[in-house]
């Protein structure tokens, strides 16, 4: 929805709203009446809830998460020139959209995901504001990092089922389709954005 569909029909309700301060004795006829109810209660709540639902999308977008100078390490870490990184192979190689990089690993795949993401980012905000927040290379997830949101993804891809190192052992695919397994186990993925390492990697210049 763009932004300024939004601010002109904040600036329509706003006139109403002036035209009724000065005029209140149209609000004696039934269309007045009518016209109270929706410039007093409808047109708000259409303009907060368009409004929330805007900033909302627009969290979602890798600029936004990397706007807090915290999370720089972090977007510098997208171009590390070493496949070994797990988040800078997924960006480089358009593995996940580059534009909802961030959201798109890092949001929740069950039910009610997206909420619970969003009440993480308030809970964000508040430590930003409110308390002292944490060098980058100590912040940690909220909880152990479950394979269903690689899986969303990854689970049905050939390169996943028939990889080699995945049919090694009989029960290792079964276990990682399990959660029994962590893709994030140390010998498979645990490489992932490892910022405390930014100053002695190299880093890759295209794409920018």
């Amino acid at each position: 929805m763009p932004v300024s569909f939004l601010l002109l029909l904040i600036l329509f309700s706003v006139s109403l709203i002036v035209v009724l301060f000065l005029r209140p004795g149209i609000t004696v006829t039934r269309g007045g009446k009518i016209m109270a109810f929706l410039v007093l209660f409808f047109l708000p709540i259409l303009c907060a809830s368009m409004g929330i639902s805007s900033e909302l999308e627009r969290s979602k977008s890798t600029a936004f998460c990397l706007s807090c100078h915290i999370m720089e390490p972090y977007g510098e870490s997208l171009r590390v020139d070493d496949p070994a990184y797990l988040a800078a192979a997924h960006y480089q190689n358009h593995r996940v959209p580059v534009d909802e990089a961030c959201y798109t690993c890092h949001t929740n795949y069950a039910m009610f995901g997206t909420a619970k993401a969003k009440l993480r980012g308030l809970r964000h905000v508040y430590i930003y504001y409110f308390t002292t927040p944490p060098p980058p290379e100590k912040i940690k997830l909220y909880e152990s990092f479950n394979n269903r949101e690689c899986l969303h993804c990854h689970e049905g891809a050939r390169s996943f089922e028939q990889g080699a190192i995945h049919n090694s052992d009989p029960y290792l695919l079964p276990a990682i389709k399990a959660n029994k397994k962590s893709c994030l186990s140390s010998g498979c993925h645990e490489v992932v954005h490892n910022v405390g390492t930014l100053a002695n990697v190299k880093f890759w210049n295209g794409g920018s």
